[in-house]
C-alpha cells in the first residue's frame, strides 16, 4: 500500500481538536507546574500559613484528579467538544481570578475551581482527538498533542520561578488566559461526538461517592493516624461499587476494571506520573541547593531532560496497542534504574545524565497510559475511560505533593531536609516503585501465558 493509504492525513475537524487538546492541555499542565517555585512569594505576599500555602498546588490537582471520572462520562452523554468548550472557558476565568485574588484563601479556592476546569478539559478533549481520528490513528494524533503539553509540564517550574522574580506571581496566571481563549477558539472548530448508545441518565450517586472516596482517602495519606478518613473512604468506595451495580447508566462501567491491558496502562501510568512529579520537583532543588546554581542556570540545565520528557507522548503513539504493556514495563524498568542512579550519584553532571534517561522512559510511559488506554476501550465510551485514567494519573500526582510536601513551596521533606545527602534519596521511592510495577506488569504477562502452557500438556497427556 502507497504510504497516504496507510496512514491517511487527519481532517480538518481532527486537526482543530488537536490544537484543543494540545492547547487546552499546555494550560492545565503549566498551572499545575508553575507556581511552586513561587510559593514562598505568595505565602508572604497573602500572609498565608505554610500549613496552608500547599493546597494551593495540591488542591488544584486533587480537585481535578476527583472530578475526571464525572467529566468524563458527561462528555460521553452531552457531547466531548461542548465539554472541553465549557473546561477550558471555565479554567480560564477560574485563571483570572486566581490572578486577582487578594487571599490565600481566595486563591485555594479559585484554584479549586481552576482543577474542576482542568477535569472537564482533558478526558473531553482525549476522547474527542480520539473519535475525530481515522480508526488506529488516534494513538499517534494523542501522543503528538500530548507532546507539546510535555513542554509546559516541564518548563512549567522555571517559568514560574523566573516570572515570580521579575514580575509577579500572578503573571503565571495571566499566561494562561490567552492560551486557554485559543483553546476553546480551536475546540469549537472541531467536530461534536457523543455516545450514541447512552442513556440520558446522568449517576448522581456514583458521582458523589467516587469524588468523596478520592477525598477521604488523600485526607487520610496526609494524617495517616486519623483512621476516620480511611474508613470514609472504604465506605464510600463500596457505596459507589454498589451503586455502578445498580445503576441502568452507571458513571463507570465496572467492566472496564476486567480489562487487564487497561487496567495495566492506567496502574504503571500511575506511577510513572508520581515518579515525573517527583523528578520535576527534586532535582531542580538538588541543583540549586547541593550545587549552588541559581534557578535560572538550573532551569536552563533542565532543558535536557524537559525535551526528553516532551518527545515521550510521539514516541507512545508509534507504539502498538499489543505492545504497549510490554513497553510500559519495561520503560518503568528503565526509570526505576536511572531514578536510583540520580538518587544515589554524585555531581550535577552524573544527576542530569539520570534524570534524562528517567525523562525518556517516563514520558513514553505517561504517553502509554493515554494513547494505549484509548485503544484498547470501546470508542464509544472513550470519555469515561479516559475520565478514569486522568483521575488516576492526576490524583497519584497530587497525593504525593500533599503527603510529601512538595507543594510547599520549599525543601521539606522532598529535598530530604536533615539528611546528609541532600535532596535525591527521596528519588529512591518512586524508583522503588516503579521498579514493583514493572515486576507486576511482567508478572502479568507470563501467569496468563504459563497457564495456557499447562493447559496445552495437561490436555496432551489426557
Amino acid at each position: 500500500m502507497p504510504p497516504s493509504a496507510q496512514r491517511p492525513r487527519l481532517g480538518r475537524p481532527a486537526r482543530w481538536a488537536q490544537a484543543a487538546l494540545a492547547t487546552g492541555a499546555c494550560c492545565v499542565q503549566l498551572d499545575a507546574f508553575a507556581l511552586n517555585p513561587a510559593l514562598p512569594v505568595v505565602r508572604d505576599e497573602l500572609h498565608g500559613s505554610a500549613a496552608a500555602t500547599p493546597w494551593i498546588v495540591s488542591g488544584y490537582l486533587l480537585a481535578a484528579g476527583s472530578l475526571m471520572p464525572v467529566a468524563g462520562r458527561l462528555g460521553d452523554l452531552h457531547g466531548r467538544r461542548r465539554m472541553l468548550t465549557l473546561g477550558t472557558a471555565l479554567f480560564g476565568v477560574a485563571a483570572v481570578l486566581c490572578a486577582l485574588a487578594p487571599s490565600l484563601p481566595l486563591l485555594v479556592a479559585a484554584r479549586v475551581l481552576q482543577g474542576a476546569g482542568g477535569a472537564l478539559l482533558m478526558p473531553a478533549g482525549l476522547a474527542l482527538l480520539t473519535h475525530a481520528c481515522p480508526p488506529g490513528h488516534g494513538p499517534r494524533a494523542t501522543g503528538r498533542a500530548l507532546g507539546l503539553a510535555g513542554l509546559a509540564t516541564v518548563c512549567g517550574p522555571f517559568i514560574g520561578g523566573v516570572l515570580a522574580r521579575s514580575v509577579s506571581w500572578r503573571a503565571v496566571f495571566w499566561l494562561t488566559v490567552p492560551l486557554a481563549l485559543a483553546a476553546v477558539l480551536c475546540a469549537r472548530r472541531a467536530a461534536e461526538s457523543r455516545d450514541p448508545q447512552a442513556r440520558q441518565r446522568f449517576d448522581t450517586a456514583g458521582a458523589v461517592a467516587a469524588t468523596g472516596a478520592l477525598v477521604c482517602l488523600v485526607r487520610w495519606l496526609e494524617h495517616p493516624a486519623a483512621w476516620g478518613w480511611a474508613m470514609g473512604a472504604a465506605a464510600l468506595g463500596a457505596l459507589f461499587v454498589r451503586a455502578e451495580r445498580r445503576s441502568p447508566a452507571p458513571l463507570v462501567d465496572l467492566a472496564l476494571f476486567r480489562n487487564r491491558p487497561y487496567v495495566a496502562l492506567t496502574g504503571g501510568g500511575a506511577l510513572a506520573n508520581s515518579a515525573t512529579v517527583a523528578l520535576l520537583y527534586v532535582v531542580p532543588w538538588v541543583l540549586q541547593r547541593d550545587e549552588g546554581w541559581s534557578v535560572r542556570d538550573a532551569g536552563v540545565a533542565f532543558l535536557a531532560p524537559a525535551v526528553a520528557l516532551a518527545v515521550g507522548g510521539p514516541a507512545a503513539g508509534r507504539v502498538r496497542p499489543t505492545a504497549a504493556v510490554p513497553a510500559m514495563a519495561g520503560c518503568l524498568a528503565l526509570s526505576a534504574a536511572a531514578l536510583g542512579w540520580a538518587a544515589y550519584g554524585t555531581g550535577a553532571v552524573a544527576l542530569l545524565m539520570a534524570s534524562t534517561v528517567a525523562a525518556v522512559a517516563l514520558g513514553v510511559a505517561g504517553g502509554l497510559a493515554l494513547t494505549g488506554t484509548q485503544a484498547v476501550v470501546r470508542r464509544e465510551r472513550a470519555g469515561e475511560a479516559s475520565g478514569v485514567t486522568k483521575a488516576a494519573l492526576t490524583a497519584t500526582a497530587g497525593i504525593w505533593l500533599a503527603v510529601t510536601g512538595a507543594g510547599a513551596g520549599g525543601t521539606g521533606s522532598v529535598t530530604g531536609a536533615g539528611t546528609d545527602s541532600g535532596a535525591r534519596p527521596p528519588l529512591a521511592l518512586p524508583a522503588a516503585a516503579c521498579l514493583a510495577g514493572a515486576a507486576v506488569l511482567v508478572l502479568t504477562l507470563l501467569v496468563p501465558r504459563v497457564r495456557k502452557r499447562l493447559r496445552r500438556r495437561a490436555g496432551r497427556g489426557g
